[in-house]
């Protein structure tokens, strides 16, 4: 089991990319809302948690922000699997945002 989950809010379009990934039976329902609910580590979170500074947690669940969320959509989609993190996390994580590049800061 999964330390921490992202609760991923399906729009009609993320559905129907999650369904034809032959991931119909993961969706649940969450707040009213449909969502899969993909699990991560202690360690993706500590670097989400780095790379989206407003994200917040509660009782081990986090929402990303839209852009990002699509962006994790469109993984889960292609590995046809909610274990995704691993790979995911080096398209969501830049740790080098916001920081000049080192020519720039001599």
């Amino acid at each position: 089991m999964a330390d921490y989950t992202i609760n991923l809010f399906l729009n009609d379009d993320n559905l129907k990319k999650i369904e034809g990934a032959g991931l119909a039976d993961s969706v649940t329902t969450v707040d009213g809302k449909k969502a899969v609910q993909v699990p991560m580590s202690a360690k993706e979170k500590k670097k989400l948690a780095k790379g989206f500074p407003e994200m917040t947690f509660d009782d081990n669940t986090c929402e990303l922000p839209p852009e990002a969320a699509d962006k994790l959509c469109d993984i889960i989609a292609d590995a046809k699997t909610l274990d995704v993190m691993k790979m995911a996390i080096m398209k969501l994580y830049n740790p080098l945002a916001g920081k000049a590049p080192r020519s720039a800061q001599r």
